[in-house]
């Protein structure tokens, strides 16, 4: 098989564009502050005040501070409660966020750590402070919950192009001395495959999982969609299970269509039985975002487009000599 090429994810290119509606948020407030705190370095008092005074202006913030040149902080934590003397004198020179910015630039959003105090997902803020010739004279800290940051909370898109994640490695470098073992699944198949495309179709059902090898199937229902069902293989050789699940019509949501479920499960059914060496553990399908996941024997796992998987077919996975 061949494999797709490795570019940036949708989740990544999410939280790039949140870091940039972040950095847009806070680096004008930042560098104004910067330049009001630049007089007052040698005045704790002065400078504390001034700080308290910004905090009304920077909604989000948990704490700020100002460290010298050398990154060893000169005044309290101020909070919107007041100050916190215990970090004064703190030095921060080796934190992340101190590292990524000397030398580089004026302004950094720090990358998103663990709060050392109170272990949560956090993000620093810091500008450098210069004089008036320009010179770097001390560094503005400003530390933020991410739980509390505005701009964090979009979804986002989960790609449908085709994504090839690679398993285990004990378990690929071992591939060619194991042979597929005939499941109660394996000899039920047909029954098996035919039933879930009636709950599918009928009963509610938008998202179903086969672990052939394991003999059992998990399921999502459009009625509760927060929990998923644990079929036993003597569940899904049981007609009898439509009764115990309300009638519902396919999901008007679905984006595959009707007559494509059972090409779609035939072609798994040939993915697990087409070799004794390389075959599918486990396949399923979401008819709402419309993608199905394959894993291996390798342990190797693939994610597609249910249209893209059935104009792949056997030929795709296997070559010519199985298609």
């Amino acid at each position: 098989m061949s494999e797709p090429v490795t570019t940036t994810t949708p989740l990544q290119e999410s939280v790039r564009q949140q870091r940039e509606q972040l950095t847009v948020l806070l680096n004008q407030t930042m560098r104004q502050l910067a330049v009001d705190c630049a007089t007052q370095l040698t005045a704790r008092t002065a400078l504390e005040q001034q700080l308290q005074q910004a905090m009304s202006s920077m909604v989000y913030c948990k704490h700020l501070y100002v460290l010298d040149a050398a990154g060893r902080q000169i005044c309290s934590n101020i909070t919107r409660d007041g100050s916190d003397p215990s970090q004064f004198g703190r030095d921060r020179a080796d934190r992340p966020y101190m590292q990524e910015i000397v030398g580089v630039t004026d302004f950094k959003l720090s990358e998103a750590y663990i709060s050392r105090n109170k272990r949560r997902p956090s993000l620093t803020a810091v500008q450098v402070i210069r004089n008036a010739a320009g010179d770097r004279i001390g560094f503005l800290g400003a530390d933020y919950d991410l739980r509390e940051l505005p701009g964090t909370e979009a979804l986002y898109r989960e790609p449908d192009s085709w994504r090839q994640i690679k398993g285990d490695p004990a378990i690929r470098g071992g591939l060619f001395a194991q042979q597929r073992v005939e499941s109660r699944m394996d000899r039920h198949l047909d029954e098996v495959l035919s039933l879930l495309t009636e709950l599918i179709l009928e009963h509610g059902v938008f998202h179903g999982k086969l672990h052939l090898s394991s003999s059992r199937a998990t399921i999502w229902l459009v009625d509760d969609p927060w929990s998923y069902r644990i079929l036993s293989i003597d569940d899904l050789i049981d007609p009898d299970i439509c009764l115990a699940l309300p009638r519902r019509p396919y999901t008007e949501r679905s984006i595959v269509p009707p007559a494509d479920l059972p090409p779609l499960f035939e072609l798994m059914r040939q993915l697990r039985f087409a070799d004794e060496t390389i075959y599918l553990r486990s396949g399923s399908i979401n008819v709402i975002n419309g993608m199905v996941s394959l894993n291996f024997s390798c342990d190797g796992s693939h994610y597609l487009r249910y249209d893209d998987f059935l104009q792949r077919g056997l030929r795709f996975w296997f070559g010519e000599a199985l298609a």
